[in-house]
């Protein structure tokens, strides 16, 4: 057995925790210094890992290994497995040309360009977040936004903007399924209090996009329809996340904030000349002017109407508890960790859902999919293989990071850490989210800095008295807002509206409400974290 240390570098917290932060900041270095592709800088990382827990905190070599595994294979399983599945969907969609139809139904809801905006980048964008998410809302959001006409540059920093709210719940639920795997908490409580700090925010963001796109003549003319939005949104996330599923949280807020804000007849009033004169300055694409069969349009929703219908089915009690009886739990291979006072580790466990997963659910969704819009299995299968050799370094990326956190929890490092992080007592809750943002801003996606900081966190709250779930919760609501901010998806939104080389223009454009809104998270977890708002937590 091996029996984690707390300071065993010279009997020094100070000295453990410098020496274990080094995997820490290697990545943080290599990505945000050096630009090092994630991928690689990943890979390092997980080596600098490795070295400590083996030469600093005495955990033989054997046992090292087989953690960075167990780290590997989650992110592989479940994490990935819906990762791939969900952009395979909509690779089909766009191989048939029904993305096409999707986007053109959408330019035909309203010819506002400010609630064109909240349609595409907010609902449909976190529609998108909730079954992929890893950039592909920003990129397709901004597309769309160009085809209806927006420049490029506000096109870009709508979608990035846009691409806070439903981040945490993203990739049906990854970010908060990572926090609870590496937390050891229950992942009902940590997506209970995630679900009650980022409503906030949707309550907000709408606002903000119409602001964005129109100045005070959009927040003054435009405020009702956005507000129902971000009300309806933030209802419907709080709903689902503590009491239906967080898999289903982002889903159902982003067909709520749709249906509200079509439901405002403000919403459908045509906008007046020199409001679109002033907004739509890029050049609009001819095909929006194509009409569409109406069957067709229907097969073009139908691949998201699959997806919601299977996984509210497979929330219904009697289905879950079956598809739950394909779960395998087993002791993993060639590790036996215990915790400093020799109480063994949730990690010497590893359970496998292995229908009940979001994953599993997406690609019957994506069968389903191919039957209705007409892709040939064949053609199907093609499209998947594709999709793993698209997301090649986004797979290389994940594994590496989560076995880096593996690496980092099982050995003790993350423990030594927030044993001396939670020297900061009080002031820890305001500087939580901090540490999830920057963990975002650094590696592109909440899910990172989830496995990276989520144990960290929970160590320091234990340590000072406040609430673990808590500060777990505001690592994952915290990092949300440096999701726009990061390299990775400050490149992905130049790429897709052609700004290639223009990252630092949108970077300048965006910190100001990134650090803005971050602030206000900080704000409400403090409240949290006393008896301001603490009766808002379960």
């Amino acid at each position: 057995m091996f029996v984690q240390q707390l300071e065993p570098v010279a009997d020094s917290l100070g000295l453990s925790a410098l020496v274990a932060t080094l995997p820490l900041l290697t990545v943080l270095v290599l990505l945000g210094a050096v630009r090092m592709k994630a991928h690689r800088a990943g890979l390092i990382g997980l080596a600098v890992a490795v070295l400590v827990a083996w030469l600093a905190y005495g955990m033989p070599l054997g046992q090292t290994a087989s953690s960075a595994a167990q780290g590997a294979l989650f992110g592989v399983f479940p994490i990935l497995w819906i990762v791939v599945n969900a952009l395979w969907v909509y690779r089909m969609t766009v191989r048939t040309r029904h993305f096409d139809i999707l986007r053109r139904s959408f330019g035909r809801l309203s010819d506002d360009p400010r609630i064109q905006a909240l349609v595409v980048a907010f609902c449909f964008g976190a529609l998108l977040e909730a079954l992929a998410g890893f950039g592909a809302p920003v990129a397709i959001s901004a597309v769309m936004l160009v085809a209806l006409g927006f420049d490029p540059v506000r096109a870009a920093v709508v979608s990035l903007v846009a691409n806070t709210a439903p981040v945490a719940f993203g990739a049906m639920g990854t970010p908060v399924v990572t926090l609870a795997q590496v937390t050891d908490l229950p992942l009902d409580t940590v997506a209970s209090v995630v679900g009650r700090q980022t409503p906030l925010l949707a309550l907000v963001v709408p606002l903000l996009l119409v602001g964005l796109v129109d100045g005070r003549r959009g927040l003054r003319e435009t405020w009702v329809p956005a507000l129902a939005c971000g009300l309806a949104f933030a209802t419907a996330q709080f709903a689902a996340s503590n009491y239906v599923s967080a898999q289903l949280a982002d889903i159902g807020a982003a067909l709520a904030g749709a249906g509200a804000l079509l439901a405002v007849p403000h919403a459908r009033r045509p906008a007046t000349e020199p409001v679109r004169a002033a907004v739509l300055t890029g050049a609009r694409s001819e095909d929006l002017d194509h009409d569409d069969p109406r069957p067709e349009v229907v097969r073009a929703y139908a691949p998201y109407a699959l997806i919601v219908a299977i996984f509210s089915i497979a929330q219904i009690p009697a289905v879950k508890d079956f598809l739950a009886r394909a779960t395998r739990t087993f002791d993993w291979p060639f590790l036996n960790v215990s915790d400093p006072s020799g109480k063994p580790v949730g990690g010497n466990v590893f359970s496998l859902p292995l229908v009940s997963t979001g994953g599993t659910l997406v690609l019957l969704a994506g069968v389903a999919t191919a039957a209705v819009i007409g892709v040939h299995a064949r053609v199907a299968v093609r499209e998947w293989a594709a999709t793993v050799h698209e997301l090649r370094h986004a797979i290389l990326t994940v594994t590496s990071v989560l076995a880096l956190a593996y690496v980092m929890n099982l050995s003790g490092q993350a423990a030594t850490i927030g044993h001396y992080v939670a020297a900061a007592g009080a002031g820890l809750a305001f500087l939580s989210p901090v540490l999830g943002w920057f963990g975002v801003a650094v590696s592109g996606s909440d899910t990172s800095s989830n496995a990276l900081f989520g144990a960290l966190q929970v160590t320091a709250a234990q340590q000072s008295g406040l609430s673990p779930e808590l500060l777990a919760a505001a690592n994952s609501s915290g990092g949300v807002l440096g999701k726009m901010i990061s390299p990775q998806n400050l490149t992905i939104a130049c790429a897709a509206v052609g700004l290639a080389g223009k990252e630092g223009d949108l970077l300048r454009k965006v910190l100001p409400w990134s650090l803005g809104l971050l602030l206000v998270m900080c704000l409400i977890v403090v409240g949290q974290s006393t008896a301001v708002l603490g009766w808002m937590l379960p």
